[in-house]
C-alpha cells in the first residue's frame, strides 16, 4: 500500500512512458479487464511507444470490456502479448484514432483485421480492399467494411510501415475499391438501368491524383453511354443519373454507422448547373469551347476508377490532348497570374496562421506550382504527365524544369505538411486543415511524428520551418530553373532548354521573352560575387515582377538599375539583406512608368527603398523638407546651383512618395495592402503638397540671396490655390498660387514691385529649366482679373480690388487659399483678409448659389475635352471631383461663417465637417467621399502608368491593366473596375444633384 502524500511506484512509470494523466491510467489498470497485465513492462512499453499512451490505455480497456465473451478477452489478451506486430499496430490505432477506437468498441471482433503480417499486406491495392468489401450488402455493412479496412491502413501509417505517400495511394485504392462497391450496389437495386446504359466514373482531385487525405471529399466526373449504339441516349442518360445519384448516396449519407466520405461531383462541365451525366462527345465539345484553364488543371488528375473501364479510358484519351493545350490558349497568362495569387481572403482570419492548406506556405502552394509547370512543359514531355504531386514533381526535377535541390526540399516539406494533415484528420476522422490549438492535440501530433522530448514545441518548429520552405520556394522554381538556362551549369546537370525557358516565361506573362531572357543573362551570367548575389535574388524578384501588369517593363527596370547601381557595394547588399527592399523595389519598377523614371535619375535613391534606420518609405514632413531645401541653397554658389539641388529633393521626394503608395497599394510580404484608400490619397496629396511648398521656399530662398542677399526690398508671401492650398496635390499637378507682397519701410512702391516680379519670373524660370528633374509649373491664374491682372499685388492692392471688384467664382476660389511660403505674418494677414469673402456673414443670396450652379453647369457643358467618354472622366464627369468639390465648397459658402469646422481648404475634412453639423446625411457623406477618393486615385494610377497626367483611363489594355492592379483588380478584371468606377460615379451624381442642384 503506498503511504498517504506518496506517489506509487507505477504512477512513476506511467509518467515516464508519457502518461499525462497517470492517476487515470493507473485506475485503468487496476481495472478487472487488465488485471493479468498491469504489471507486464511489455504493455507499459508498447503504450509508451503510442502518440498519445493516455488514450490508447482508455481506447484498449473499452475494447476489451466490448469482447462478447471471456474466450474472446482472454484471445485477445493473448494474441495482444504474444504478437508485436499487432501489438504495435493495433496500440497505435488506438492512441492516434479516437474514432477507430470507437469503431473497435462498436465492432469487437474487427482488431483480428490487423492480426495479419504477411507481405501482400504491407502494401494492399484495390483487389486487397475489393475483397475486403466484398461481403457488404447495404450502405450500413459498407461503412463497417470501410472501416476495417481503413484501420488496416491507419495501423499500417501510424507504425511506420508505410510512408505518407503511400498512406495517401491506399488510401486512394480503397476509395476505388469503395466507389465500385457502391456502384455495384445502386446497379444491384435498379438492374434495368444498368443494363440501359454504360456508365464510367472518373475521379478527380487527390483521390484521382492518387494521393487521398483520411477523411476529404473524393471528386468524381461521370460519363454515360447508351448500352447499345442505337438505344435512346435521352433515357440512357436517365438512368446513369440515377445510378450516379444513388451512388453517390450510398456513400455520403449519414446512417447509424455515420457516413464514408461525401463524393463532390462539382468539377464536372459548367459545375452544379451542369447536368450530372454527359455521354463523351459532350464533354469533348464542352472542353474545347468553354473550359477555363483551372479545368484544364484539374483534369491533370482525371482517372477511371469505377463503371465501364472501356468509356472511362475513353474519356481519358480523348480529354487529356486538350490538358497539354491549356498552355495555348488566348486567356492563358491572365488565368494563370489570378491563380498565382494565394486566394486568403475567404480564409477567416484567426485561422490564416493555422491553414495546412490554404495558407501562406501549405499543400495548396506545392500543388499548384507543381500543376502550373506541368501544364507548361507537359506539351513537349509526356514524363510529366502524372496526377500524383510528389510522382511530377520528380518528373519535373528529373528533366531540369525545377532545381533538384529546390525539388528536394519541397518534397520534404510536402511530405512532413501531408503527415501532419493526416494525423489531424486521423484522430477523430473529420474533414479539417487546420492545426489544432490545444496542447493536448498538438502532443499528440508531435509524438505520432515521433517527436518525443518536447513535441509540442518540435512540431510547431518543424511546421514553421517547412512552410517557411514552401513559401519561399513555391515562387522560386519557376524562376530559378530560367537563370540556370542562360548560366553556366555543372556537367551533368539538366537544364532548360531554349524553347521550354520562352515558354515558361510566357505563360508566366512576359510578353517578350527572348528580350527577357537577354536581361537574365546579362545579370546573372559569370562567376563573380554580383552574379551570384544576383542569381539568389532574381527567381524571386521574376515572380514579384510577373505579379504586375508589365512583367517585361519591372525586369529591364531592374537590369537599367542594376547596371548602374551594381558596382556600388551596398546596392546588392541592401536587396539581400534588407527583408522589405527586394520586393518593394520589384513592385515600383512594375508599376508603371513615373517611379522607375524618377529612380533612374538618380538611381540612388533605391536605399529608401530599406527597412533599415536610413531607408523608410514614411513621407517627411514640411519643416524638415524646409529644413533640407533652404540648407542646400546656403551651400550653394549660385541661384542655379541652388535651385537645381531643390529640385533634386523634389525628385528623390516624389519617388519616395510614390514608391510608399505604390507598395500601400499593391501590398507586400512584410506589408498588407492598405485597406483605407482614403488614407492613401490622403497620404499622397499631404506629401506632394508639402513638398511643392518646400521647393517654393527653397527656390525664393535662391532668387533672393542671388539678387538681394538676405533681405528683399519688399515683403514677400505665397499663397497656395486649388489643390496646393488644400493639400490634395497629384504626383502631375500644377502649383496653383497667388503672389501677395507689401514694400518694406522706406521703399519705393514701384521699386518693390520690381523685386517682387523680378522674384516671380525668375522662380518660374529656374523651377522650368530642362534637366534630369521634373519640372515644377507655377499657375498663378486665379489671381484677380486673371490673366489679364498683374503678376504680383500688394496686400492693399488685393484688399481693394476685392473691395469693389470681386466676382463670385473668386470667393469660391479663395476657399482653397492657404500660406504655403515666404513672409509667414503677410500671409497670415492675406488670409485674414480675404476670409469675410469666402466665409460671408449670412451665407450666399439665392443669386449668388444661382449664379454658381449656372457656372457649374457651363464648365460641365464647355470643358469636357471632346470625344471623352463623361461617365468615365475622373474630373469633369458625372461623380467625379468637380461634383463633390463643388457640392462641398457651396455648404462652406453658405455656412462656413457659422460653423468652424467648414473653414478648412480640404475637401474631405469639410464634407466630414458638413456631415457633423447635419447638412449631410452619413449616408451621402460616404457616398460623396468614395467618389472623390477613387476619382483621386485614378488620377494618381494614371500618372503613375503613363507618366503625363490624365484624368481618363488609359486606352491601352497593358496601361489600363496597370491602373486596374493599382486600384485593388487582378488580372483580368479591367471590366470590372470600369463598372465599380460608373457605379460609384453614379450614386454620387445622385446624392450631388439632390445637393447642390435641388
Amino acid at each position: 500500500m503506498t503511504a498517504p502524500g506518496r506517489r506509487s511506484s507505477t504512477f512513476t512509470r506511467l509518467l515516464r512512458h508519457g502518461f499525462t494523466d497517470p492517476s487515470a491510467a493507473e485506475r485503468l489498470l487496476e481495472g478487472a479487464e487488465l488485471a493479468e497485465l498491469r504489471a507486464d513492462p511489455v504493455l507499459l512499453e508498447a503504450l509508451g511507444a503510442t502518440a498519445d499512451p493516455d488514450l490508447a490505455l482508455l481506447g484498449l480497456v473499452r475494447l476489451l470490456e466490448a469482447q462478447p465473451d471471456p474466450t474472446a478477452r482472454r484471445e485477445l489478451l493473448d494474441t495482444l502479448i504474444a504478437a508485436k506486430p499487432l501489438r504495435d499496430r493495433l496500440l497505435g490505432v488506438l492512441g492516434a484514432s479516437e474514432a477507430l477506437a470507437d469503431h473497435l468498441a462498436r465492432h469487437a471482433g474487427d482488431w483480428q483485421a490487423l492480426v495479419t503480417y504477411e507481405p501482400r499486406d504491407l502494401h494492399r491495392g484495390v483487389e486487397e480492399f475489393e475483397r475486403g468489401l466484398a461481403e457488404a450488402t447495404d450502405p450500413v455493412s459498407l461503412r463497417v467494411a470501410y472501416r476495417r479496412c481503413l484501420l488496416s491502413i491507419a495501423a499500417r501509417d501510424v507504425c511506420g510501415t508505410i510512408d505518407v505517400a503511400e498512406t495517401a495511394a491506399e488510401l486512394a485504392d480503397l476509395a476505388t475499391a469503395t466507389l465500385r462497391a457502391a456502384l455495384a450496389l445502386a446497379e444491384a437495386d435498379a438492374p434495368e438501368d444498368a443494363a440501359r446504359c454504360r456508365l464510367a466514373v472518373i475521379a478527380m482531385g487527390k483521390c484521382g491524383g492518387h494521393e487521398l487525405n483520411y477523411v476529404s471529399d473524393v471528386d468524381v466526373i461521370f460519363v454515360g453511354e447508351p448500352a447499345e449504339a442505337e438505344a435512346d441516349e435521352t433515357k440512357a442518360l436517365r438512368a446513369a443519373t440515377s445510378l450516379a445519384s444513388h451512388m453517390m448516396r450510398i456513400c455520403s449519407e449519414t446512417t447509424v454507422e455515420g457516413s464514408i466520405w461525401p463524393v463532390d461531383a462539382n468539377l464536372r462541365p459548367e459545375g452544379r448547373n451542369g447536368p450530372l451525366v454527359r455521354t463523351l462527345s459532350s464533354h469533348v465539345a464542352y472542353y474545347q469551347r468553354w473550359a477555363k484553364t483551372w479545368e484544364f488543371q484539374a483534369l491533370l488528375k482525371a482517372r477511371p476508377v469505377a463503371g465501364d473501364p472501356g468509356l472511362g479510358a475513353e474519356y481519358v484519351a480523348a480529354l487529356q490532348p486538350l490538358v497539354w493545350q491549356a498552355a495555348d490558349r488566348e486567356n492563358f497568362v491572365p488565368d494563370v497570374q489570378k491563380m498565382r495569387r494565394r486566394v486568403v481572403e475567404n480564409i477567416p482570419v484567426a485561422e490564416v496562421d493555422r491553414q495546412l492548406k490554404l495558407g501562406p506556405g501549405g499543400l495548396r502552394d506545392v500543388e499548384f506550382a507543381v500543376q502550373l509547370l506541368q501544364l507548361v512543359h507537359g506539351r513537349a514531355d509526356t514524363s510529366l504527365h502524372s496526377g500524383t504531386t510528389l510522382d511530377a514533381l520528380a518528373a519535373l526535377a528529373a528533366g531540369g524544369y525545377v532545381g533538384r535541390a529546390d525539388a528536394a526540399q519541397l518534397d520534404e516539406a510536402y511530405r512532413f505538411l501531408r503527415s501532419m494533415e493526416h494525423r489531424i484528420q486521423l484522430h477523430r476522422l473529420r474533414r479539417t486543415h487546420l492545426v489544432p490549438e490545444d496542447e493536448a492535440d498538438l502532443r499528440r501530433m508531435g509524438r505520432s511524428l515521433g517527436m518525443r522530448n518536447d513535441p509540442v514545441a518540435e512540431l510547431l518548429r518543424a511546421w514553421k520551418r517547412h512552410a517557411a520552405v514552401v513559401r519561399r520556394l513555391h515562387e522560386k522554381i519557376f524562376y530559378r530553373p530560367l537563370l540556370d538556362a542562360v548560366a553556366q551549369l555543372a556537367p551533368g546537370e539538366a537544364r532548360l532548354s531554349p524553347e521550354a525557358a520562352r515558354e515558361r516565361l510566357v505563360a508566366l506573362g512576359y510578353a517578350d521573352p527572348a528580350a527577357a531572357l537577354r536581361h537574365l543573362e546579362a545579370l546573372a551570367s559569370g562567376v563573380t560575387r554580383k552574379a551570384a548575389i544576383q542569381r539568389t535574388l532574381l527567381p524571386v524578384l521574376l515572380g514579384w515582377f510577373a505579379d504586375s501588369a508589365d512583367p517585361d517593363t519591372g525586369l529591364l527596370n531592374f537590369r537599367k538599375v542594376s547596371d548602374a547601381l551594381g558596382t556600388t557595394p551596398w546596392y546588392l547588399r541592401l536587396l539581400r539583406d534588407e527583408g522589405a527592399a527586394a520586393e518593394n523595389l520589384a513592385r515600383v519598377l512594375s508599376a508603371g512608368r513615373l517611379a522607375p523614371d524618377l529612380l533612374m535619375r538618380a538611381p540612388e535613391a533605391v536605399a529608401l527603398l530599406g527597412d533599415g534606420v536610413a531607408g523608410g518609405l514614411l513621407p517627411r514632413g514640411r519643416a524638415q523638407l524646409e529644413q533640407e531645401t533652404l540648407a542646400a541653397v546656403r551651400r550653394a554658389d549660385d541661384a542655379v546651383q541652388a535651385v537645381t539641388a531643390v529640385r533634386g529633393v523634389r525628385r528623390r521626394e516624389l519617388f519616395r512618395t510614390a514608391a510608399a503608395d505604390i507598395v500601400g497599394s499593391y501590398g507586400t510580404e512584410a506589408q498588407p495592402v492598405e485597406a483605407d484608400q482614403g488614407a492613401l490619397v490622403d497620404l499622397v496629396g499631404g506629401a506632394v503638397s508639402d513638398l511643392t511648398a518646400a521647393t517654393l521656399a527653397g527656390t525664393l530662398r535662391a532668387v533672393v540671396r542671388e539678387k538681394w542677399g538676405d533681405v528683399l526690398p519688399t515683403r514677400f508671401a505665397i499663397i497656395g490655390m486649388g489643390r496646393f492650398g488644400g493639400r490634395e496635390l497629384g504626383y502631375g499637378s500644377d502649383a496653383d498660387v497667388l503672389f501677395v507682397h507689401e514694400p518694406r519701410d522706406g521703399v519705393d512702391e514701384r521699386e518693390a514691385g520690381d523685386a517682387a516680379n523680378k522674384v516671380v519670373s525668375e522662380m518660374r524660370r529656374l523651377l522650368q529649366v530642362p534637366s534630369a528633374d521634373p519640372p515644377l509649373l507655377i499657375d498663378a491664374d486665379l489671381r484677380p482679373e486673371g490673366r489679364s491682372g498683374p503678376l504680383v499685388r500688394t496686400l492693399k492692392s488685393y484688399e481693394a480690388y476685392y473691395r469693389r471688384w470681386s466676382l463670385g467664382w473668386e470667393s469660391h476660389a479663395l476657399l482653397r487659399a492657404e500660406f504655403v511660403a515666404g513672409d509667414e505674418e503677410l500671409g497670415a494677414r492675406f488670409i485674414e483678409l480675404v476670409d469675410p469673402l469666402r466665409y460671408p456673414a449670412g451665407g450666399l443670396g439665392e443669386d449668388a448659389v444661382r449664379e454658381i450652379r449656372r457656372l457649374k453647369a457651363r464648365m460641365e457643358s464647355e470643358r469636357l475635352p471632346r470625344g471623352a467618354d463623361p461617365k468615365l472622366h475622373a474630373k469633369l464627369g458625372p461623380g467625379g471631383l468637380s461634383d463633390v468639390e463643388w457640392t462641398v465648397q457651396l455648404f462652406q459658402l453658405r455656412h462656413g461663417h457659422e460653423i468652424a469646422g467648414l473653414r478648412t481648404t480640404g475637401t474631405r475634412a469639410a464634407l466630414a465637417a458638413a456631415r457633423d453639423a447635419g447638412l449631410v446625411s452619413e449616408e451621402d457623406t460616404a457616398t460623396l467621399d468614395e467618389a472623390w477618393v477613387l476619382a483621386t486615385r485614378v488620377r494618381n494610377a494614371v500618372m503613375l502608368v503613363r507618366g503625363r497626367a490624365g484624368d481618363t483611363f488609359p486606352s491601352d489594355p497593358r496601361e489600363l491593366a496597370a491602373v486596374g492592379r493599382y486600384l485593388g483588380h487582378g488580372s483580368g478584371h479591367a471590366g470590372d473596375m470600369l463598372d465599380e468606377y460608373r457605379r460609384t460615379a453614379r450614386r454620387a451624381r445622385t446624392v450631388v444633384e439632390d445637393l447642390f442642384y435641388a
